[in-house]
Parts: structure tokens; sequence; C-alpha cells
């Protein structure tokens, strides 16, 4: 007769999987940086004249050494990124506190169906629909833009036509990264105690009044988390980038003019079918100065949720 299995050594079982399935997620995570290391190593140790020749190839001669070219790359990657995020962010969280608190239950069911698979939508596509179809289309309002608000110098003109610029880049990204913030966002607005928000209905509040004492607070280190996955998501996003920026290799804040920044990932799927050996080592260099960043990023983001946690 078989012997039955105690709780107790079910209990084990599943510890171990668990522990086990938690540092996989480290091991990947060295291996990556590992990785990116040792790819990397020829520009760190390899012959500097030759890393130098590569850089000034890849750069038509504006920049000889590594920093030189990552420098603007960088710039260009974070000024993006933190674009997208800007311009997602307040619409995602009232798209969010629509579905959870405002819409009726039938049009919240069809909303979050849509908002699941707008974050499904490979970035291929928003690349092809931002080049084909929002480059010409939003060129009259940057026009706008420049002529009436040229003053600011994040605006300053002529905008350039077609509109293959940063700021144009900014709304795509944007666009993609909504759907990711405000489907983690709407999931933690539900998650608000109902004694909550029936007590600050009970003392007075209205609707607002009620999301603002009750909601918002509770998700707040939730909307975080969410916003930082999006920007990680922007600062790492490729084929969109390509397909409708015009790369320049400037710390450039004009918005409006091509040919001004550049982000890494798209450099380097640009320049990578054409790379030697070293230049691969270069592009993987700058990878590596992304991946950094990207880990930074989602640290920071890591501890400012827990002290909200705390407080």
């Amino acid at each position: 007769m078989t012997k039955p299995v105690s709780g107790k050594q079910v209990d084990k079982v599943f510890r171990a999987i668990a522990y086990a399935c938690g540092i996989l997620i480290l091991v990947v995570l060295g291996a990556v940086a590992l990785f990116l290391l040792f790819r990397a190593w020829p520009l760190i140790g390899g012959d500097q004249s030759a890393v130098s020749e590569t850089i000034s190839s890849f750069t038509g001669g504006k920049a000889t050494n590594f920093w030189a070219y990552v420098g603007p790359l960088l710039f260009g990657t974070v000024l993006v990124a933190a674009l997208a995020l800007a311009i997602a962010f307040f619409v995602a969280i009232g798209i969010a506190l629509f579905i959870s608190h405002y819409a009726p239950k039938k049009l919240a069911a069809a909303l979050s169906y849509v908002v699941d698979l707008l974050a499904a939508i490979p970035s291929v596509i928003y690349g092809l629909w931002g080049g084909l179809v929002l480059v010409p289309a939003i060129y009259p309002f940057w026009n706008w833009v420049a002529t009436y608000l040229g003053w600011i110098p994040i605006f300053a003109g002529p905008a350039a036509n077609p509109s293959r610029t940063v700021a144009t880049v900014a709304v795509v990204l944007a666009i993609m990264i909504l759907p990711i913030i405000t489907s983690i966002t709407r999931d933690i607005f539900l998650q608000t105690p109902r004694l909550q928000e029936e007590a600050a209905l009970a003392l007075g509040a209205t609707k607002w009044e009620m999301v603002k004492l009750a909601v918002l607070p509770f998700g707040k280190s939730g909307v975080i988390s969410a916003s930082m996955l999006g920007l990680g998501r922007a600062l790492g996003e490729t084929m969109a980038v390509l397909m409708i920026l015009s790369p320049g290799l400037k710390y450039s804040f004009r918005l409006l003019q091509a040919s001004q920044d550049q982000t890494i990932a798209a450099n380097i799927a640009a320049q990578y079918p054409e790379a030697n050996e070293l230049g691969v080592s270069v592009l993987i260099g700058t990878g590596l100065v992304l991946f950094v960043i990207t880990f930074l990023v989602n640290f920071l983001a890591r501890k400012i949720t827990e002290k909200k946690a705390v407080k």
C-alpha cells in the first residue's frame, strides 16, 4: 500500500521550486551582464586606435572615443523615454480611474479588453503606423507649435517636414507604453479596500474626493512601479524609433527639428548589419551602458516603492 504524501513534504517541494525559480532569475540576469561584459571586452582592453577608427566610421568623424560616442546616444535615449512617460502618465491614470470607478460595467469590460489588446501589439506595427500615418499627419500641429511657441527653446523652429523628430517618436512611444501603465494601474485601483471607499463616501466625500483620499494613496506605489515598467520599455524600444526618427549625434533639446538625437537601441539596430567584429564590440558596449541605466532605473523605482510601503 502506497504511503500518502504528507503536507510537510509537499510544502518542502513547493519551497524548493520557489527558491529555484527565484535563483534562476538572478542567474539569467548575471548571465546577461557577463555576456555583455565579455563581448564588450575588446572595446575595453583592445587596441584603442582601432577602436577610435571604428567609432569614427560609425559617426562620420564626429566622435573618436567611446564616451564621446555613447554620451549623445544615452542623452537621446533618456530624453525620448522621459518625454514618452510624461505624455503617457496622466492619460494612463485617467483611463485607469475611469475603468475602475466611473465607467459602467459593460463599458469597463470592453475598455479593459482594448487596453490589454493594445499592450500586445508588436512594436514594429507601431513603427509602421508612426512612419506612414502619424509623421505626415502631425506636421501641421508641430508647425503650429513652432510658429506660436517657438520662443520656448525646446519648440524652436522651423518644424521638420517630414516630422521625423524626437517629438513624434515620443508620441508614438507614449502610445506604446500607455496600455502597460493603464493595465497595471487599473488592477491596483480595483484592489482598493471597499471599506475605505465606503467610509469616505459615508463621511460626505464626493466621488472625486473619495478617489483622492482612498484610491490614489492606496495605489501610489503600484502606480510608480507601473510607470517604471513603461519607462523601461521606452528606454529599450528599437524598431519604432528606428523607423521614425531621423538620427543625429547631438546633445539637443530641439524636439521639432530633425537629425538632433538618437537612442542606443535604435543605433545598435542601424549599425549592426555592417559592423565588423570590433564594431560589434563597440555596439555591445553601448548596450551594456543601456543595461546599467535600465537596471538603475528599476532599482530606484524599487527603493521608492519600498519607502511608500513603509509609510
